[in-house]
C-alpha cells in the first residue's frame, strides 16, 4: 500500500502479517464501572510486548520493508511509544539501523525503553511538533526508511485497526469504543476497521484538555497539522492532527476533551481498583467515563486503554496525591 486511504481489507491483511508478534490482549470487563444499564470493557494494550498498541502499526511496515530498506536501517519521530516499537521491531527481525528521535520532554523511562531494545535515541524539539519537524528533515536526508506512526503512513494506521477486529471478536455486542486521540492513527485504524464491521457501531476520539487538536480542527473546518499544547500529564497526546487521520475524519464519531484532574484520577483508579498500569495517555478513556458518566451513549461500551509506559515518578506522585486528598 502506497499513499491514499486504506480500507478493512488492508487491516485484515495487517492481522495477518503481525499476528505472529503481538498479543491478542484481552478486553476484560471491568466491575468497578460496569452497572446494570451497561457493561464496560477494558481493551488491555498496555499488555503488548513494548506496553503500547503501537507495536501493531510499526510492525505492519517493518513486515513490508525490502531488503535493502532492512539493510539501510529505519528511522522515527516520536513521542516515546511509537520509538520503543520501533526499536523493539528492528531488533526482532535483525534491522541493526534503527534511529529514534523524540522530543527534549519524553520521559527518561521511554527513552530508556527505546534504548534497551537497540534504538539510537536523539533528543530533538522542545515539543512533539518541532521534533517532529526537524526529525523529518533528518530523515530525509539519512537514506534511512521512515516508520511514520503519525503522520501519513496507510501501512501504520492499518496495523493500529487491528485492534478494532479482536474487540469485535472478543464480544460483537460492543457498541461504542473510546479511544485516545493524539495524532489520529489509533481511533482511525478502529473507526475504519470496526465500522466496517459494524456500521453502527461508534468510535469517540477522546482527547485531554491540554492539547485539543481534533476538536478544534473539526470545529474550525482546518487542518491543525501543528498544535499549541499546555503542560500535560499526557505526554503522548500532544501536538498536531496526521495527515491521514484528518483527511479520513468522518469515519469518526464527535469528541470528548477530558480534564487533566480526570486523567490524573483515572490514571491511579486504573491502578487501585483494577489492578492494570496505564500511562496517563492510555487512560483518558477511563477519564472519559468518569468526567462524562452516563452522557456517553452505549449498553456495551469498550475502552482502549492504549499504554503501560508510564514514568514512575509520575505514578508514584499521582497515587500519592489521590490518597492525599481522601486524608
Amino acid at each position: 500500500m502506497k499513499g491514499g486511504r486504506f480500507n478493512l481489507s488492508d487491516v485484515e491483511e495487517a492481522r495477518r502479517r503481525i499476528r505472529d508478534y503481538v498479543y491478542k490482549t484481552p478486553l476484560e470487563k471491568s466491575i468497578w464501572l460496569s452497572g446494570k444499564e451497561r457493561s464496560v470493557f477494558l481493551k488491555l494494550e498496555c499488555q503488548q510486548p513494548v506496553k503500547a498498541f503501537k507495536i501493531r502499526g510499526a510492525l505492519n511496515k517493518l513486515l513490508l520493508l525490502s531488503e535493502r530498506q532492512k539493510s539501510a536501517g529505519v528511522a522515527a519521530v516520536s513521542s516515546g511509544n511509537h520509538g520503543i516499537s520501533v526499536a523493539y521491531g528492528a531488533q526482532l527481525l535483525g534491522i541493526r539501523n534503527a534511529k529514534i528521535i523524540v522530543p527534549e520532554t519524553t520521559p527518561q523511562s521511554k527513552v530508556d525503553k527505546i534504548r534497551f531494545y537497540g534504538g539510537d535515541v536523539t533528543l530533538l524539539g522542545g515539543n512533539f511538533d518541532e521534533a517532529h519537524e526537524k526529525g523529518m528533515a533528518y530523515i530525509k536526508e539519512s537514506g534511512l526508511t521512515c516508520v511514520d506512526g503519525w503522520d501519513d503512513d496507510p501501512d501504520v494506521y492499518a496495523g493500529q485497526g487491528t485492534v478494532a477486529l479482536e474487540i469485535l471478536e472478543q464480544n460483537p455486542d460492543i457498541d461504542t469504543i473510546l479511544v485516545p486521540v493524539g495524532g489520529g492513527g489509533l481511533c482511525t485504524g478502529i473507526a475504519v476497521a470496526g465500522k466496517s464491521q459494524k456500521p453502527g457501531l461508534r468510535v469517540i476520539p477522546v482527547c485531554s484538555e491540554a492539547c485539543t487538536a481534533w476538536p478544534d480542527s473539526v470545529r474550525d473546518g482546518r487542518h491543525y497539522h501543528e498544535y499549541p499544547s499546555a503542560p500535560s500529564v499526557c505526554d503522548a497526546l500532544v501536538g498536531g492532527i496526521g495527515c491521514l487521520s484528518w483527511s479520513m475524519r468522518e469515519w469518526l464519531d464527535e469528541s470528548l476533551t477530558v480534564k487533566e484532574s480526570f486523567i490524573r484520577t483515572a490514571t491511579a483508579q486504573a491502578v487501585l481498583k483494577e489492578k492494570i498500569v496505564a500511562e496517563a495517555a492510555g487512560a483518558v478513556p477511563l477519564a472519559a467515563l468518569l468526567q462524562y458518566g452516563d452522557a456517553i451513549p452505549g449498553r456495551n461500551i469498550a475502552l482502549v486503554i492504549s499504554g503501560g509506559n508510564v514514568d514512575t515518578d509520575l505514578l508514584i506522585d499521582i497515587i500519592s496525591s489521590m490518597k492525599s486528598h481522601k486524608e
